[in-house]
Order: C-alpha cells, then structure tokens, then sequence
C-alpha cells in the first residue's frame, strides 16, 4: 500500500485509527484501516506470512522492511502497533539526530515503567550512520522498544551487521499491475470513475512503475482537474508525467542493473542487453560508467575469441567523447550489441587469475640463464645468454626451448576455447607444443647417443690400455 499514509514528521499515537479529514488527501483517506486492507504484501500480512504470523502470536520482533518507495511501509509499522496494542512512535532518519533518538528512547523507557510497550518506527533508517546505529542496540536488547526500520536500499549494505543479527529483514514487493489496479478501484469506489478510457487507465497503471502512492497522487490530479471528458492514452501522457525510474548512481539500482546488464550480455542476449542499456541511461546514469564496463566486459568475457570487441568499444568511447549526447549514444548502443553477439570466452580472464597467483606463490624464482641478456663480460662469464635459441633462424620459426625458472616446472595458464577467433589461437598454442615436444625427444636422443658414443668411446680406450 502507499507509503505516504504518514508524515516524515516525528509522531506518536497508539496506532489506533484516527478520524480523517474529508479534505484530506486521497492516499490519506485510503489508508488501510487493517493489515488484511493492505495491498500487494500478502506473502507478509497473510496468515502464512511472518507478519501475519507474529500479529497472530500477540508478538512482534523488531524488523527492518525493505522495499521500494510506495509499497506501504509506514502503513505496515502504524498498523502493526494497533494489531498487538503498542504504543507507536515514529522518527524519520532525514529529519532526526541523536538528540531525538535519545528524546524517543527516554520516552519509551518511561512507558515501559508504566506497562506500555513501544513500537518505534523509523523511516529511512539506512540514513542514520553506523555510529547512531549503534544506538539503537541496547534498547532493543533489553525490550525498551521494538524497532522497526524502514529502507529501500539493500539491508546489507545500509545496516550494521549488528542491528541486521536483531532484527528480521522483511522484503515488500513492487506493486505489481493487478495490485495497483486493486488500489485504484478503492479511489473509485471513494471519488468516482476516472475520466479516462480504459486504454488510458491501463497506461496510468504502467506510469506508476509499482508506486501506489505515486498512482493515488496522480489520480487525485485527474479528479481536481474536472475534465469535460475521458482522456485516451496520448491525452494522458500529455497531461500527466511519468513516474521518474527509482535509480541512485551509488546505490542499489545502480549496481542491479549493471550486473543485469553484464549478466545479458555474457549470456548473449542483444535484446534484453539493449534494456538495461537503455534502463540506465534513461534514468540519468553517466554514459562514460556504462562504457567502462563495455570495456572491461569486452577483456573479461570476449577476450581473444573476438580481439575486435575491445576496439569497438574504445572506439564507442571516443565517438562518444566526440559527439556528447544524445548523437554519441548510438556507439554506446553500437558497442553494447557487439558485445551481446560476439562469442564469448574469458580465458583471458582465468589466465590472468592464475598467473597473478602462480606468481605471488613463486616468489623471485630467476628465469632460465639462457634468455638472460649479457650486457657485461662478467655476466657472459657466469652463463647468461648461453645457449639461447633465435627463433628467427630456427626452423619453422620456431625453437622449442624451456623459458620457465629451473625450479618450475612449465605451466598452463591460458587455455582458449573453441570459440571465434580463439579458435584459431587454440591451433597455434597446439602446433608448437607439438613441436615442442617432438623437439624435446630429439633433444633427449641426441643427448643419450653422445653419452653412449662418449660411454664407447671410454670402454674401448681402455681396453686398449689393458
């Protein structure tokens, strides 16, 4: 349900309805009256639900409700106090400090003494830093107050670890089309039908993008606006906005929808990879982000199977420096479906992982003297750059030699797949371990007939001595 049916004001009450004025705005006088009137939270407030089942019990735990803006909050925390019999007091963590929370605490410390306990809301509670966080843990422990907060950013990342271990994180859901239309059939039932066809009340649903409070609000703007007749989808978009997409460049938004984008486009999905593409960038996200991660996803998950991936994404980026907006987003887009259909490896990638670690295992292990330059007549002396094979003049191109430290064995790092032009790097890497190999055998032929001739030569030597 709605999240505006409360002020951001500091309030309290026992939570019990209170006359609403007629003239009062329409989320107000829609407010749920009941846990079984709120809309689209079901799996919550049903009696399977945890919140149904705590109210059944005649107990609650401290909790922290964590969903988008306009899904009923504040309207679950009011009506939770009302249910059990608790004294309800709200703060909001925008306009509250530490002077207030300690107002609160001495306040339900008070009421305690006198047999009444409180139910202390606390909007945007991931506002509040870690320190004042901190606060709330001794008078939850002890029962001063049962907490419930209120965000709409990922407890994990918004909350001490402490104040998450004593509390239960509840998720409310968007509000889905068949909620929110519930939720305008109650504003009908109480104003009237809206002047709209039902094409555009379908369309007024859409606009909300899951924010029942947003929806009431507009619906309040067509009932005052006293319309001579019905307005049809484009009569509506011309009179009403859009809901403007929830999306914080540094917060939950932001992160979910660039892992979905990176996720579409390693999962090969040009189309659902242009969405989020255009999710975010639609919502104000800064194009040059979103070319970063083109860039890295180009090196991370394409690599060598298309080496041309990364310049079409450098280039994007140029193009776009170029150009500005809106012109130079077309590269974006551009890189952005190269990436989607281009074959994918991240060979690259576990290359890179496991030399990093095979090197910081290692050590200073010396390289193998004879690719060691000798720049000095001392370093000649003492073996470096003997015996070192110029490619050039072998054959094929090709030595054969041992490059790796004497106390390393040879490694595998990079194994390419049988993908794009990986493909054909898999055959070279393949040919010259072939040849590397069949080298090494006549290598160690070679070896063991001079140390058979030299053996021979020895025994026969003397035998002619005796």
């Amino acid at each position: 349900m709605a999240d505006l049916f409360e002020s951001d004001v500091p309030q309290e009450n026992s939570g019990r309805d209170e006359a609403v004025r007629d003239d009062a705005p329409l989320a107000d006088r829609l407010r749920p009256r009941a846990l079984s009137e709120v809309i689209g939270q079901e799996h919550l407030t049903g009696q399977e639900g945890a919140i149904g089942r705590m109210v059944a019990a005649g107990k609650l735990a401290s909790m922290i409700l964590w969903g988008p803006p306009g899904t009923g909050k504040t309207s679950i925390a009011r009506l939770l106090a009302a249910s059990v019999g608790m004294r309800f007091q709200s703060i909001s963590a925008v306009f509250s400090g530490v002077a207030d929370l300690k107002k609160a605490f001495a306040e339900a410390d008070k009421m305690a003494a006198a047999g009444q306990k409180t139910l202390l809301f606390v909007d945007e509670i991931h506002r509040f830093n870690r320190a004042q966080q901190d606060g709330f843990l001794p008078f939850v422990e002890r029962g001063t107050v049962t907490l419930i907060g209120a965000t709409t950013e990922n407890p994990s990342f918004a909350l001490n670890a402490a104040l998450l271990s004593r509390a239960q994180v509840l998720i409310l859901e968007r509000l889905g089309h068949e909620a929110l239309g519930a939720l305008l059939a109650r504003a009908e039932d109480l104003e009237g039908a809206l002047p709209l066809t039902d094409d555009a009340r379908a369309a007024l649903i859409a606009s909300a993008d899951g924010d029942g409070r947003f929806l009431l609000g507009q619906a309040e703007t067509l009932y005052n606006a006293n319309l001579p007749e019905p307005l049809d989808p484009k009569g509506l978009s011309t009179f009403l906005q859009r809901r403007v997409a929830v999306y914080d460049k540094d917060r939950d938004g932001h992160y979910n929808l660039i892992s979905a984008l990176h996720k579409s486009l390693r999962g090969s999905d040009p189309q659902a990879s242009l969405y989020y593409l255009a999710r975010m960038l639609t919502a104000g996200e800064e194009p040059l982000y979103v070319l970063r991660r083109l860039v890295r996803f180009a090196s991370e998950d394409i690599g060598l199977a298309d080496p041309a991936a990364l310049t079409q994404c450098l280039a994007a980026k140029d193009a776009y420096q170029f150009l500005g907006s809106p012109e130079g987003e077309l590269a974006i887009v551009q890189a952005c479906l190269y990436c989607a259909t281009a074959p994918k490896s991240n060979a690259a990638y576990a290359a890179q992982k496991a030399a990093f670690k095979s090197a910081r295992e290692t050590g200073s292990l010396m390289p193998p003297a004879n690719i060691l330059n000798a720049p000095t007549a001392l370093m000649k002396d003492i073996g470096y750059g003997a015996g070192y094979s110029y490619d050039h003049e072998a054959e094929d191109g090709f030595s054969g030699d041992n490059y790796w430290p004497d106390e390393l064995p040879p490694q595998t790092f990079y194994e390419p797949v049988e993908r794009g032009f990986e493909r054909k790097v898999k055959e070279r890497i393949d040919y010259w371990n072939k040849l590397r190999g069949e080298r090494a055998s006549s290598s160690s032929e070679a070896v063991g007939h001079k140390n058979t001739s030299s053996s021979s030569e020895a025994v026969g030597h003397n035998n002619a001595r005796v």
